[in-house]
């Protein structure tokens, strides 16, 4: 017979586990989780709401004014200015189209405030304005 030394040569093997594909699978992964969630936008103010007795629960993925009762209004948690919100609201319809378009105003806000912010929303293309309220 034949010596089994060279059939099976001694060298010490290491036998190592490859993690690469495993590591490929979760950046896909959270690739995906990434791409896939969406991100409210808080308007960045706390008022307190009006009561409505016909409140109805609107989308999340809403365009979100706050107006406080000393008349402020902020989006994406900034003050800006009542002549810049039909240009922020442009550019919130352009992130998402067909956005709705929810104003949160304080009760203690005045209504001209209130409507000069829907006139500047429509303006932007905004066909659903609203107006947040709290349940009666």
């Amino acid at each position: 017979m034949s010596d089994p030394s060279i059939f099976f040569p001694e060298q010490e093997e290491e036998n190592q586990i490859d993690l690469t594909p495993m590591l490929d699978v979760v950046f896909i992964m959270l690739i995906f989780f990434i791409v896939t969630s969406t991100f409210v936008k808080e308007a960045g103010v706390d008022v307190s709401r009006p009561d409505a007795e016909t409140r109805v629960v609107s989308e999340s993925n809403a365009i979100q004014i706050g107006i406080t009762a000393a008349n402020q209004i902020f989006m994406d948690k900034r003050l800006i200015d009542k002549r810049a919100v039909r240009a922020n609201v442009e550019r919130g319809l352009a992130e998402s189209p067909g956005a709705a378009v929810i104003i949160v105003a304080d009760a203690e806000s005045k209504t001209e405030t209130l409507i000069e912010v829907m006139d500047q929303a429509r303006l932007a293309g905004a066909e659903n304005v609203s107006v947040a309220a709290d349940e009666g």
